[in-house]
């Protein structure tokens, strides 16, 4: 089965479109920061809920947060990826993610701990 990726208004089969996807939204999404939350999971799948702050190249901040639901083939490779998301703009003092770029610092709140 190919895998595929349900993204905002965008639906994209096949690994070959979903690296272009990616690529475009990595272009987009400028400064991203990202925390997740497992929400459940069984067998091959998972549901995370999420917030993630980026800007766009004209420096508009957003926050994006939503649910994600993932599906896993035998290889441990996804297969499936369903994704509700809505974009907040904010202004660059709301901003909640700070760290510098990459990993989460682990003494970072979480979703809930922020109240999101």
């Amino acid at each position: 089965m190919l895998a595929e990726v349900v993204d905002r208004s965008e639906f994209v089969t096949g690994r070959e479109e979903i690296v272009a996807f990616l690529t475009r939204e990595w272009r987009r999404e400028l400064e991203y920061r990202l925390i997740k939350e497992l929400w459940a999971f069984d067998g091959s799948r998972i549901a995370v809920r999420f917030a993630y702050e980026s800007h766009d190249d004209s420096g508009n901040w957003f926050r994006s947060y939503g649910n994600e639901n993932w599906e896993f083939d035998e290889s441990g490779l996804m297969r499936r990826r369903h994704a509700s998301i809505n974009d907040l703009p904010i202004t660059e003092a709301e901003r909640l993610y700070r760290w510098p770029e990459g990993r989460r610092p682990d003494d970072h709140p979480g979703l809930s701990d922020l109240g999101l």
